[in-house]
């Protein structure tokens, strides 16, 4: 097998429109798997929103993994250990808070079963409880109430408000903290050096499998280091420009079974 793990994003990558897995691409999976293949879900999402993915994909039975946070956190899905994470430094929370203060967007966090939000609730911040299957938890002082060690905030918001929020966030904490899209109503914050590419990096060095031995399928903005980084890099038909360039082929989209195509057109 020349491909011996593939690392997926998940939303506009391994589900369709309707959030769903396909029976063609959870077959393909499963027969990846069954051949020795490793799979890594790779998403901005929190653990508690990968994990329903992880297992209709039987990720414990067949020893895949979980890099949640945008790679903040690495998890076994065998054992469920932790292998290693990073956590956004606290100090930075206060300040965020009150440069967002005043536009209409959410910030939040997670704890538990809970996305923690503050400054606002909109459309956008419910999209991502429903994606997370999380409820909301609204609290009025935001950065007061995050006294516990947190591996990402994320910014909520219309696309026009959150790309000038990106240009004073990345401006100010250049070389602090990571800031970017991963939709183009979503901003994400996370600590320094943190992106899938060095994550997954990581990961592979630790199960001992080399970058030429792994494919990485995404359609978003953070997809793109990890398209850029891996052996193969996939990006798919209903990505944007900038996330197909980056790309070593570019596959059907995620409503026409777009990763199960990769594998058959790979036979790996």
């Amino acid at each position: 097998m020349k491909y011996k793990v593939m690392a997926l994003d998940i939303d506009g990558t391994l589900t369709n429109s309707e959030k769903v897995i396909t029976e063609k691409t959870k077959k393909a999976l499963f027969e990846f798997q069954e051949d020795g293949g490793k799979i890594i879900l790779a998403s901005g999402r929190p653990q508690h929103g990968i994990l329903p993915h992880a297992e209709t994909l039987r990720l414990r039975e067949y020893g895949g993994y979980i890099l949640a946070y945008n790679g903040c956190c690495a998890v076994e899905c065998r054992t469920g250990n932790i292998m290693f994470q990073n956590t956004l430094d606290r100090k930075y929370i206060p300040e965020i808070c009150s440069i967002i203060k005043g536009y209409p967007v959410g910030i939040n966090t997670y704890e538990g079963g809970h996305i923690v939000v503050g400054n606002n609730v909109n459309r956008y911040t419910r999209l991502e409880a429903k994606i997370n299957f999380m409820d909301i938890k609204y609290v009025e002082d935001f950065a007061g109430y995050v006294d516990f060690d947190t591996n990402k905030c994320l910014l909520q918001g219309e696309p026009e408000t959150i790309l000038e929020l990106e240009h004073i966030l990345s401006e100010k904490y250049r070389g602090r903290l990571g800031i970017f899209k991963s939709e183009p109503f979503f901003l994400e914050i996370v600590p320094h050096n943190i992106d899938k590419a060095s994550s997954i990096d990581r990961l592979l060095k630790m199960i001992g499998v080399s970058t030429d031995e792994c494919i990485a399928c995404g359609d978003g903005f953070n997809d793109i280091t990890m398209i850029q980084y891996a052996g193969l890099g996939v990006a798919m038909d209903n990505a944007c420009d900038m996330v197909k360039k980056a790309a070593d082929f570019i596959t059907l989209s995620n409503d026409s079974d777009g990763i199960a195509h990769v594998l058959e057109k790979m036979a790996v």
